[in-house]
């Protein structure tokens, strides 16, 4: 029996590989897709050949569960329409925008009994497993810090408009690597230092996010999450690791195995990579873990903490000062 899939808002650059990710799953069965944006949402759907619904009640009636790939400070709307009738959901990160979200997501899947999955694909990667299996092993002893980078072009469009996204770099590019050094260490992150600004575009967002976080465990990391990557460079897929143990160091490229194509001409930067397909092991373990009836590998409280990374990196940036998580 297929888990019959339905898509919130069509706003995020990652809505493609998500279509393409359930259209090639044999336990998915995509229904279609919800915008209140009319235009938009037929647009999209015509330019995907999948039905577009536009009565959000009509597509609830029809499917099991549904994946929101909305603009940011849509999240918890979402969530909590979509909980409040039963339906299973994967959410686009960040999971939240502020602790005010947090609060409300968290009420809304626990009271409903839904289960919540976060897209963090990067969990999937195999140089991510096999890093952890290294570190498991002693091979580098035990780990002293971390330097980390998940930098990129600025994606444009309501990225940049903080009434929608609820920030710029930090909030759109933290909490991928947020999620995996929780994974890695261990140990839940106690303390933020960031400094954040606008040095390469000079609008009110930020496109440069400098972050360092201290862990429970005493581990501390630093991570540019920066959109300061020149404009013929590609958005996603600078995920970077260095872990330096007491007895040795790894580094990580986590999107490494590939070929980038950039040009002045046409599309400025095309990805013929051969790395695994990481969205769709990650919708994959959202589809088996609703015909398990268990919880997905990746919950409601890895999004919600990875999230607060960047929530109190803001704090931290406005007040000058290391804040605690």
């Amino acid at each position: 029996m297929a888990v019959r899939i339905g898509i919130l808002i069509p706003a995020h650059v990652h809505t493609g590989s998500y279509v393409h990710c359930l259209k090639r799953n044999p336990n998915a069965d995509l229904i279609g897709l919800w915008d209140d944006d009319i235009a938009r949402g037929e647009s999209y759907a015509k330019s995907q050949e999948i039905p577009f619904f536009s009565d959000f009640d009509t597509l609830m009636a029809q499917v099991d569960a549904v994946a929101i790939t909305s603009e940011n400070l849509r999240h918890a709307e979402l969530i909590e329409r979509t909980a409040s009738q039963g339906k299973h959901i994967l959410c686009e990160k960040p999971l939240a925008a502020s602790e005010q979200e947090e609060g409300r997501i968290r009420n809304a899947v626990e009271s409903s009994g839904v289960r919540l999955m976060t897209a963090f694909p990067c969990r999937f990667s195999p140089a991510f497993q096999r890093l952890i299996d290294r570190v498991t092993a002693g091979e580098i002893g035990s780990i002293q810090a971390v330097c980390a980078t998940n930098r990129g072009t600025c994606p444009g469009g309501w990225f940049t408009e903080p009434e929608k996204s609820g920030g710029g770099a930090m909030i759109d590019h933290v909490v991928h690597v947020a999620d995996l050094l929780r994974v890695l260490l261990k140990s839940e992150p106690a303390r933020v230092q960031a400094q954040i600004g606008s040095n390469m575009y000079c609008k009110d967002w930020d496109d440069t996010a400098m972050v360092t976080i201290e862990f429970e465990s005493g581990v501390f990391c630093s991570l540019d999450s920066s959109w300061s990557r020149p404009k013929g460079y590609k958005t996603w897929g600078d995920v970077t690791m260095n872990v330096v143990g007491d007895a040795g160091v790894i580094e990580l490229d986590m999107f490494g195995p590939g070929v980038d194509v950039y040009s002045n001409e046409g599309k400025s930067h095309v990805s013929a990579g051969y790395v695994s397909d990481l969205d769709y092991m990650m919708f994959d373990e959202f589809v088996q873990s609703i015909l398990a009836n268990r919880e997905p590998s990746i919950g409601m409280h890895d999004g919600l903490q990875a999230a607060r990374v960047a929530i109190k990196g803001y704090e931290s940036a406005k007040l000058g000062q290391p804040v605690s998580v």
